[in-house]
């Protein structure tokens, strides 16, 4: 694959001092980490992991906090462990080829002070009022997790796009189902708990949730005050926080899952793991989401709690063995190892090209294999299912409407 480093790298993976890699439950950001540590491994590579005392790796591993800090019940600010962080890596920064960082905007101070090639994946929310400001400076080697995410700063130079993947073939599968719901995520405004309790109520059916425990204050208070008191609006069973084991088979038994979220979902791993159990997605037309669900293949885009409570009438129709078909081949770790590889290799290219005094174009080559619109400018996606058109008009998915082809 061109783009692809011609030999194996040392390479540097950071992971946040918040959750152990990989996480023993929730933890979107370091399931990825561990998912991409293991493959490039696999591959030949030399890969040091930072991150807390508790994680697991095959390859080398230094500690940046003795134990991941939401295990360890740790309710201080968090920044000094991520500030501790960059510095270990800078240190060793002459015992890399590319250090990838997955430390969100602390990405920035590492790429601003490191003198080895830094790759910065964001796997959170791109649309907040200070990240302009933040992306100023337009450092090299930004990468994003879905178009949906890049697009929110099309100007900046991405070094690519590319999409999440996981190890999703030893996921189990079956064709039998219960009648029931499920919700996996955050307890919060933004991840739509509440809105999935009324499609449950709407429905009659129940509605199980796993949910990552409570920690922060607000977490606590929204989980105590608000969401506790409307489970008794609907069947609704608190499963609390789950391992992987127990995730994957309530996803594997449950009629749907719903993520009526209303905020730009950077990327959706819950979304992946279902389809790749078979159980449909029944979500809002936002971010990441809609480069994951194939509207009337894979689930239904719906704008409102009626809509998604009409659009799980059709969901029996699915094609759940194509539906897992699919999710296991477009959201693989390897094409996500793919990716970064192509992104590792272009990086040093054109860092070692500015050493030399030479100049070229984009990061990445023209045929590079990455899930990436071109290096520097990122094209304005075509308009979303259940968008406003410039008219103003809704051009939401109707329940029942099938999507002719794969997107």
């Amino acid at each position: 694959m061109t783009g692809r480093p011609g030999r194996p790298l040392r390479i540097a993976q950071v992971a946040p001092p918040v959750e152990r890699v990989p996480p023993r439950a929730y933890g979107g950001t370091e399931r990825i980490v561990d998912e991409l540590t293991r493959e490039l491994l696999r591959r030949g590579h030399e890969v040091t992991l930072f991150a807390s005392g508790d994680s697991v790796t095959a390859g080398k591993h230094t500690v940046t906090v003795p134990q991941a800090l939401r295990g360890a019940r740790y309710m201080a600010d968090p920044g000094p462990w991520f500030a501790t962080t960059q510095l270990m890596v800078l240190r060793r920064r002459s015992e890399f080829d590319v250090i990838h960082a997955h430390l969100e905007f602390h990405n920035l101070m590492l790429a601003r002070a490191a003198s080895t090639p830094v790759v910065s994946t964001f796997h959170g929310r791109l649309d907040q009022a200070f990240a302009a400001t933040a992306l100023a400076d337009r450092p090299p080697g930004l990468v994003a997790i879905s178009h949906a995410q890049a697009q929110e700063h099309p100007d900046l130079p991405w070094a690519g796009v590319v999409h999440n993947g996981l190890t999703l073939r030893h996921m189990p599968f079956s064709l039998e189902r219960d009648d029931s719901l499920c919700f996996v995520g955050r307890i919060m405004p933004e991840k739509g708990i509440l809105e999935a309790i009324e499609v449950a109520r709407l429905t009659g059916r129940t509605l199980r949730v796993a949910a990552k425990e409570p920690w922060l204050p607000w977490e606590l208070d929204y989980h105590r005050n608000v969401f506790l008191p409307r489970t008794k609006r609907a069947s609704v069973e608190d499963l609390g926080e789950l391992g992987q084991a127990e995730r994957d088979a309530l996803l594997v038994r449950s009629y749907a899952t719903l993520m009526p979220g209303s905020w730009p979902e950077p990327f959706g791993l819950t979304a992946i793991e279902s389809l790749a159990c078979g159980t449909p997605v029944v979500c809002r037309p936002v971010g990441g989401l809609q480069e994951i669900i194939r509207h009337g293949q894979d689930g239904f885009f719906a704008q409102d709690i009626e809509a998604m409570a009409s659009a799980l009438d059709d969901v029996a129709a699915l094609d759940r063995a194509a539906i897992r078909r699919s999710v296991l081949r477009r959201f693989s770790a390897e094409r996500m190892a793919d990716g970064y590889e192509a992104i590792y290799g272009a990086i040093i290219a054109s860092s070692n090209a500015a050493e030399s005094g030479a100049t070229g174009g984009g990061l990445l080559p023209a045929d590079a294999r990455v899930d990436q619109r071109a290096a520097g400018r990122v094209p304005k996606r075509r308009r979303p299912a259940g968008a406003s058109s410039p008219t103003g008009q809704s051009t939401a998915w109707q329940p029942g409407q099938r999507q002719a082809e794969a997107r």
